[in-house]
């Protein structure tokens, strides 16, 4: 992938001064629980945390990363990266999931699916599909500004996984999936013609690839040109047990020669594809994909590339037979220097103006349902009403969360309800959220205030949520706690009300992954809906920690 020399000065020209201020302002978090420094090396997965369908690109010497976020807003995140190793999380691209009031609720699974993200005369594109309403596309001159508007390029139902890309000629296409669940048909690829601007579809399109005689489930395509070749990096197989596949073309619109360039083989990665291409200023070549692990989401991956006869070779091919098999640590790239270790942020004090950038909500964000004052050194949970009827959290909009960083951790607050003129019916704490979800939270009953455990099974299904654990507390605080330790997610929720000797309750919980997403941890403060109006809840702060 060589980039010209025009886009190049263009590049240095515009983003300087970006990069600059991204490098001024870098303030290094570092994970207590997971980092991908190895010294020399570097360990895969290179994020430990749910970044789905990861794709990246370089500008000048800075490389951006954007990945899935679904219904979860803020939504479609952006992450950057000096070495392509350490990542920060600098912003997000899409404030609210479109259609706006649609996603006022949560749409598990739903919204944004795969998107790309890549640089054009001077400025940053993201496309994607959502499979209810098309083709997506939003852009930006600042990366770490507001991003304009959302364009719906292609309207329609099943389409997903798009990709743009502008030949040398200016003419511009869209490469794209479909989603069976909503089109009925799957295991395509297909290419509509764009307007230059990349605004608007200009055709019906044309299939270029049929997955479903050796690569069912093919999707996620992304477009790339070198040497005069057309190429379409495309997962297939399915999202835990597939392999990357690459096709090739002198025409855009085919026919496509294809080959399989990086499979689990003898290793330990399942499913390893779907991501991105990148190369170094140095020359080097690196591909960034995600490994399906249920209750931890899909993890980011970095593998070494090569090409053998304007083929690329993903990983390393260990028993010769022309297919990559995925790395677990690897020399780093050469970028030409050593950065500092950075990660996406986890622990939050709440001491600043704003939450910390990591964190999501379950649907577009109401403003009423937090407060962060400026000095206030807590975050404010109001006590939202619950829908009459609803059995669990699943359907509630205003749950606080962020993606599970590490095989092992621990995640722990101190929270105080305070229920105002309510006798009873307020509850806020500590979740564990997923198609079954479990939490340790404080409620008000008219004798005073409860620590309870709760757990509802197939959330999704409406399972009940019910009451595990409950012990009536001194006063309105306490200090929570959960274990999340391998294989897959093993919860243990304790807490205490002097923040030193924590007690255990409950079984060990198996965290389960949401729709399309990882299990996720979190916060909130929720009121059932016959209770009077008001309450709020105080967390002091939210961190994580090595258990």
């Amino acid at each position: 992938m060589k980039t010209k020399n025009i886009l190049n000065i263009l590049s240095i020209a515009v983003f300087s001064i970006a990069s600059n201020y991204l490098n001024a302002q870098e303030k290094n978090y570092v994970s207590e629980v997971w980092t991908a420094d190895q010294g020399k090396n570097y360990r895969n997965p290179i994020l430990y945390a749910d970044y789905s369908d990861p794709d990246a690109i370089r500008v000048g010497e800075d490389y951006y990363m954007t990945a899935s976020s679904f219904n979860e807003a803020p939504g479609l995140p952006i992450l950057h990266s000096k070495d392509m190793v350490h990542w920060r999380l600098v912003n997000y691209a899409l404030p609210d999931v479109l259609p706006h009031e649609h996603f006022s609720t949560p749409k598990r699974g739903d919204g944004v699916w795969a998107p790309s993200i890549r640089f054009h005369k001077g400025e940053f594109y993201i496309y994607w599909g959502d499979p209810d309403f098309g083709i997506y596309m939003v852009k930006t001159k600042d990366l770490l500004g507001t991003w304009e508007k959302p364009v719906l390029v292609m309207e329609g139902k099943g389409l997903i996984d798009s990709c743009p890309f502008w030949d040398d000629d200016g003419n511009a296409y869209l490469v794209h999936g479909w989603a069976g669940s909503r089109a009925g048909v799957k295991s395509l690829l297909s290419v509509n013609k764009m307007n230059p601007e990349g605004t608007k579809v200009l055709d019906k399109g044309v299939h270029i690839f049929d997955g479903h005689d050796a690569h069912p489930t093919v999707e996620g395509p992304k477009f790339y040109k070198r040497n005069g070749y057309y190429y379409i990096f495309a997962p297939a197989g399915g999202v835990a047990t597939g392999w990357q596949l690459v096709l090739r073309s002198k025409n855009i619109y085919g026919p496509y020669e294809e080959k399989v360039v990086l499979e689990q083989g003898s290793t330990k990665i399942n499913g390893p594809h779907q991501g991105a291409w990148v190369d170094t200023p140095s020359g080097e070549d690196w591909f960034y994909h995600f490994q399906d692990v249920d209750a931890y989401g899909r993890i980011v991956h970095l593998q070494p590339m090569k090409w053998e006869k304007d083929w690329p070779i993903i990983g390393i091919d260990h028993n010769k037979n022309g297919i990559g098999e995925p790395v677990l640590t690897y020399k780093k790239p050469n970028v030409g220097r050593s950065y500092p270790i950075q990660t996406p942020p986890e622990t939050d004090e709440f001491d600043g103006e704003k939450l910390g950038i990591q964190w999501q909500w379950s649907a577009n964000e109401n403003i009423v349902w937090s407060s962060k004052l400026p000095g206030q050194k807590f975050l404010r949970l109001f006590s939202m009403k619950a829908s009459e009827g609803e059995k669990n959290l699943w359907n509630i909009p205003n749950l606080l969360t962020q993606k599970f960083p590490a095989p092992n951790f621990t995640a722990s607050t101190k929270v105080k309800l305070i229920p105002e003129d309510a006798k009873e019916g307020k509850t806020a704490g500590l979740l564990v959220m997923g198609l079954d979800h479990e939490s340790i939270v404080i409620t008000n009953k008219p004798d005073g205030f409860y620590l309870q455990l709760r757990r509802a099974e197939k959330a999704d299904k409406g399972g009940e949520e019910k009451v595990l654990f409950e012990t009536k507390l001194k006063g309105n605080e306490a200090y929570l706690k959960v274990n999340v330790n391998e294989p897959n997610g093993l919860c243990q929720f304790s807490y205490s009300e002097n923040g030193k000797n924590f007690i255990k309750v409950g079984d060990v919980f198996q965290a389960k992954p949401g729709k399309w997403i990882g299990a996720k941890v979190g916060l909130y403060s929720i009121s059932t809906a016959k209770a009077s109006r008001g309450g709020y809840a105080d967390f002091d702060w939210f961190r994580i920690t090595k258990n």
